[in-house]
Order: C-alpha cells, then sequence, then structure tokens
C-alpha cells in the first residue's frame, strides 16, 4: 500500500497548499478497496501527557504520527452504506410503515427527528475512530472496563434473534412459491448459511459486505423511486408536511416498546450503530488508515496488526487535514445515510398509508397480506423486491456489526493480552453466531415481528447511555481541536434526552403491563406527561434527570476548560466540527 507519506510535496514560499492537505487521485481510489498504511508502531514516539493530545485516563499511551491526506468523499462511501442496509429492514420498511398505517401521518416527526439525531450519533461514534485509530469500545474501556462487556450482553439481547432472515424468509416464501409460506424456516436456513459464505468471497472481510451492501442498497432505493411513481400513493405526499412539524404529538394507547423501536430504528438502533467506527477503521479513515484490517484465515491472508491508539501533532498540516477528514466523514453519512432512509422510508410509508391504514397486523402480515394483494402485477413483485432485500441486507448487516463489535469487546478486553489471533476470533464467532441463527430459526422460537418488536425495544434502550458515554468521551478525552463543536454537544444532548425519555417510559410500562410481560409492579407506572406517574415512576424520572445534568455538566465543563488549550486549534473548529 502506498503511503501518502511519500506522494510529492507541493509548497509555495514555504506555506501549505491544497497537494499538502489532500491525496492524489491514484491513492484516494486505494480508499475504495479499504487502506492499510503498514507503520512501525513500536518505534514511534508516545504522545505527552498534555493538552494538545488525548488523555490516556492511565491506559495504553497514544502514538503520534502525521494524520492521513484527505480522499474525496466519493472514495470513502461504504461504511454508512452498511448501515443503511441495516437500517432498511428495521425502521424503514417495518416499523415507520406500520407505525403511520396504524396511526397516521402526526408521527412523520418522530422519524425525521429520529434520522437526524442517529445522524449526529453514528459520526461522533467515528470520531474517536478518525481521531486515534480506536474503535469506541476501547475507547469505553478508558472510561469503565464495564462498558464494553456491558454493550457486549446488551448487544446480544438486541440482535441475538434472527427476526430479519426470519422476516426475509417468509416474504421470500411467499413472494416465489418455492417453499409453503409456513415453512419459511427452510429458507431462513439457507440466507444464514449464504450470509456466511459471502466472507469467504475475498481475503478481506469487511470487503465482502460493502460491496453486497452497495449492490442492494442501489436497487432498493432505485425501487423505491419508481414505487413512488407507479404504486398509485403518491396523493400521500400531501400528508406529508402536516406531520413533519406536528411535533411531540403521540396518539393516546400507543405502545411505548413499538414507538421506542421505531424512534431507535429511524437509522439501525441499538448495538449497529456502534459498529460505525469499528467499519470506519476497517475502511481507514483517518488514523485508522494505520491500523490492521481482519483478515480471512481460510483464504490464507497475512494477518495486519491492530496496534494501540494513535494520535497527531496539532500542527497547521494536520489540522487542516482533520478538518477536511471531518467534512468529508460528515458527508458519506449525510448522502448515503440521511438521504437513503429518508427516500425509501417515506415512499414505503406512503403505501401503507395508502393501502393499509388503521391496520392492527404486524408489518411483514401487513405487508404480504394487507397491501401487496392491492397492487397491481408489476408494482408487487417490485414492492416484494424491496421488502425482500430491505430485511435481508438488515440481517446480512446485523450479522456483521454483532460480530465486528462483539469481537473488538473480547478481544481488546482478553484477546489481545492472551495472544489470541484476531482473525480467527472472528471467524469463531461468525460461525457460532451463523449457527445459533439457525437454531433459533429452526425452532420457530417467536413469530418474526414478535423477534423484531423485543429486539427494537432493547436498541433503543442501548442508546441511552452510549449517547451520554460518548458525549461525555469526546469532551473530556480529546484535545481542543478534535472535540464536537459546540452545536454538536447540543445535539448529543439531545440524543441523549430523548432516547432517556422514551426509556423510561419503556421501563415504567413493561413493570406495569402484566398481560404483555407477565409482571405488575404499578408503583413504577409513568406517563407520557411526567406529572400523574406513581412514586416508583417519580423516582424514575429522577434518575433520568440526574443522567442528563451529569452528562450536561461533565460536557460542558470539558469543551469550557479546552478552549485556548491548543495553539492554532481554530483552524480545525466551528459550531457544527
Amino acid at each position: 500500500m502506498t503511503d501518502d507519506h511519500d506522494e510529492p510535496k507541493v509548497e509555495t514560499d514555504g506555506g501549505l497548499t491544497e497537494d499538502d492537505i489532500f491525496t492524489t487521485a491514484e491513492v484516494g481510489e486505494q480508499y475504495r478497496a479499504t487502506v492499510y498504511r503498514d507503520v512501525d508502531y513500536d518505534s514511534l514516539d508516545v504522545a505527552p501527557e498534555t493538552s494538545e493530545y488525548p488523555s490516556t485516563d492511565g491506559k495504553w499511551g497514544y502514538r503520534k504520527y502525521d494524520l492521513p491526506k484527505v480522499p474525496k468523499v466519493s472514495h470513502i462511501v461504504g461504511p454508512s452504506a452498511i448501515m443503511l442496509g441495516a437500517s432498511l429492514g428495521s425502521g424503514e420498511t417495518m416499523f415507520w410503515p406500520t407505525l403511520v398505517a396504524q396511526n397516521g401521518w402526526g408521527l412523520y416527526w418522530a422519524f425525521w427527528v429520529g434520522v437526524i439525531t442517529q445522524f449526529f450519533i453514528n459520526t461522533e461514534i467515528q470520531r474517536w475512530t478518525i481521531a486515534t485509530g480506536e474503535s469506541i469500545f476501547r475507547a469505553f474501556d478508558r472510561l469503565n472496563s464495564f462498558w464494553p462487556w456491558f454493550f457486549l450482553v446488551a448487544g446480544f439481547f438486541h440482535v441475538g434473534w434472527p427476526g430479519w432472515a426470519a422476516g426475509a424468509s417468509e416474504v421470500f416464501a411467499a413472494w416465489t412459491g418455492v417453499v409453503p409460506r409456513e415453512d419459511w424456516a427452510i429458507i431462513g436456513v439457507i440466507t444464514m448459511v449464504l450470509i456466511w459464505l459471502s466472507y469467504q468471497a475475498g481475503p478481506i472481510l469487511y470487503n465482502a459486505i460493502e460491496k453486497a451492501q452497495l449492490v442492494m442498497m442501489f436497487v432498493a432505493i432505485f425501487g423505491a423511486v419508481i414505487l413512488a411513481f407507479i404504486a398509485g400513493s403518491i396523493g400521500q405526499f400531501a400528508s406529508i408536511p402536516a406531520g413533519a412539524v406536528n411535533f411531540g404529538a403521540l396518539p393516546q394507547n400507543m405502545d411505548i416498546a413499538t414507538f421506542l423501536g421505531g424512534l431507535a430504528y429511524a437509522g439501525a438502533g441499538g448495538y449497529v450503530n456502534l459498529a460505525q467506527g469499528v467499519w470506519a477503521r476497517e475502511k481507514g479513515y483517518g488514523m485508522g488508515s494505520y491500523q490492521g484490517r481482519i483478515k480471512n484465515p481460510l483464504r490464507g491472508a497475512e494477518p495486519e496488526e491492530v496496534h494501540g491508539g494513535f494520535t497527531f501533532e496539532p500542527s497547521e498540516k494536520n489540522l487542516r487535514r482533520w478538518k477536511a477528514w471531518w467534512k468529508i466523514t460528515q458527508q458519506e453519512h449525510f448522502l448515503t445515510f440521511v438521504i437513503g432512509l429518508l427516500i425509501v422510508a417515506t415512499v414505503a410509508m406512503t403505501i401503507t398509508a395508502e393501502y393499509a391504514a388503521g391496520t392492527d397486523q404486524g408489518a411483514i402480515n401487513m405487508w404480504l397480506d394487507v397491501v401487496i394483494p392491492q397492487l397491481g402485477a408489476v408494482q408487487g413483485q417490485l414492492m416484494y423486491v424491496v421488502i425482500f432485500i430491505a430485511l435481508f441486507s438488515t440481517q446480512y448487516a446485523i450479522l456483521e456489526a454483532f460480530v465486528r463489535n462483539s469481537v473488538d469487546i473480547i478481544f481488546e478486553g482478553y484477546g489481545r493480552s492472551a495472544g489470541w489471533d484476531l482473525s480467527r476470533v472472528f471467524l469463531g464467532l461468525l460461525t457460532l453466531f451463523t449457527l445459533w441463527g439457525i437454531l433459533i430459526i429452526v425452532a420457530q422460537f417467536q413469530q418474526p415481528w414478535i423477534l423484531l418488536v423485543i429486539g427494537a425495544a432493547i436498541a433503543g434502550a442501548m442508546m441511552w447511555p452510549y449517547n451520554a458515554l460518548v458525549t461525555i468521551l469526546n469532551t473530556t478525552r480529546l484535545p481542543e481541536h478534535t472535540q464536537p463543536g459546540w452545536g454538536r454537544v447540543l445535539a448529543m444532548w439531545w440524543a441523549t434526552g430523548f432516547f432517556g425519555y422514551f426509556t423510561i417510559l419503556l421501563i415504567g410500562g413493561v413493570l406495569n403491563s402484566p398481560e404483555a410481560y407477565g409482571l405488575s409492579f404499578p408503583m413504577f407506572e409513568t406517563t407520557v406527561g411526567v406529572v400523574g406517574s406513581a412514586p416508583g415512576g417519580y423516582a424514575l424520572w429522577v434518575f433520568a434527570l440526574v443522567v442528563q445534568i451529569y452528562t450536561m455538566y461533565r460536557s460542558a465543563t470539558a469543551k469550557l476548560n479546552a478552549s485556548g488549550t491548543v495553539d492554532g486549534a481554530d483552524a480545525a473548529k466551528g459550531f457544527l466540527s
């Protein structure tokens, strides 16, 4: 791999030019297949414990090296395409179309607010990786070794049930008739095996899923655009503006677990979002390009080492590179993730609002039994294609996210010190999780929609603590020039409060719903307006308030204390930096 330190320098009167900041087209093209720049990690200087470098918390010092030159945004598309794939079969074609069909367009405000909120969450998760080359789990470990293991356990409960593979299989069976619809488990097993086999397509494990997801996302978005014109639901677009500004409106007696799932899945949600930084490292974003990619040992690929953390000296050159890296990272995520979600999900919502208004069906039954039978032959076939791709791509991306996140946690928490081979750990967990999914599908533990609801509620509840942790981490541990700007801090405060509020409603609902959950603790009842909650419910609200105040205090204090501590930091800073 060509190192950008070997590229020709172009300087004028001793100053920096664009050629010092941006990579050549030839080197930029290499990012499309992921980038790894091998450096002699042990020979690099360790960054001093000063305000110009990330705080170590007494753990694992950072090695100093220049931030790589910056490619074009078109060269780095990939991580957000996988995140988009993880999103389409959850909120965008399942939860939100169902919620709108059941409750009308008055909820659309929550969808687009959720998407924009997740834009800020996901890019903040990437920030640590771009600045240090470390995953977000390594960063959480710097705060407290409890957190990575907590998210591993919660992540299993979030995505441990292969609901999307089950859903995709039922859709495929109904669509093609290759097996009776009730025998969808046969297709589910084949689906899981095909996903495992796809990882054997090349020596770099990440590349296989990125290429597959890019193709599927193109087909899904293209199909959705066509459906917008031919499905007969175009009149529904007139109702969107009113719903988009109907802030705070919630239907009475709405199931909070389903709604929280919809909020979490206005995007990928839960454990999956945390993979954004790990994918950015595999792709080679920023300092992540000095970290090894996970190779396939079955293909005889030579392993690449995932080192400790990196950092860069805040020179004028590096500060300008950081600002450019941050700009293209946001562009890649917005153009791929946000725009893709808004197109596919909104079209899906117009169709269900037109053909399934007031439905009491779960999402999959709604599409198969209510919507598609009312469409014409061509529209119905295209709808099958879009729904199947949405569900299949989601299971594909979720399996990838679960395995990659969990491997990182296990390796950094134990495997590195034990001398484990990272690639073999990945392949082993991939195989185990695939077999687990097959077992659950064959046993038909629950109907697909129930699996999705359970996972979605847990996903929303997970996002509350990690939003707070990411906010604190990026303000208290990163130096002034790589910290989030005040606009982003405000967005993360909002995200923490947003998911905290609905998580408390969910907890109160679970503890006071004996019909649904077999438990009955009325003293913990919570209300949408807070006032009128039971005594235990008020205690839950107070806890949420304490978390919110603590998060805001720690991050605001860190931002104020860091101001003016790094010479020239203004070159990399901004309100939304």
